[in-house]
């Protein structure tokens, strides 16, 4: 019997996070279209699974000088579900798009090479329940 419990246990564990990866996998493909042709991709998927609105994931990424990058931000299947922040590494808010009404993507031109920490919440206004957070980023091919 406790051998079919933990089979069984770890059936239902496999099956959520397939499950998950499925999710996450749609919302990124979702939001790949806001790194439109004039950008690049960096190759990456920043992903994390938040269960509520008080869950904040972290990233952290380098931001190479005389270059302009786009971060793309989203989830659940519409924009606007996402807040995301800027810091550098000592921790100055470089940029939220909660004051752009959680706009979808942000462009921006970086002068000297950065390192930030870039921060995802849920907004419990229009998407109370939990969900995959996506990070895209992309640059523009000097």
């Amino acid at each position: 019997m406790k051998k079919f419990i933990f089979v069984l246990s770890v059936a239902v564990a496999g099956l959520c996070s397939t499950r998950s990866n499925a999710q996450c996998d749609t919302i990124a493909n979702i939001c790949a279209k806001h790194i439109i042709s004039s950008f690049i991709s960096d190759g990456q998927q920043y992903r994390a699974l938040l269960l509520n609105s008080e869950e904040t994931a972290e990233f952290k990424t380098t931001f190479f000088g005389e270059t302009t990058y786009r971060i793309a931000a989203c989830s659940g299947t519409s924009d606007g579900n996402l807040i995301f922040n800027i810091y550098d590494q000592d921790r100055n808010l470089l940029f939220t798009n909660r004051t752009q009404k959680n706009a979808p993507y942000w462009d921006f031109k970086v002068k000297s090479t950065l390192e930030t920490i870039i921060e995802g919440q849920l907004d419990g206004n229009r998407n109370p329940g939990s969900g995959c957070a996506v990070i895209l980023i992309g640059f523009k091919q000097k």
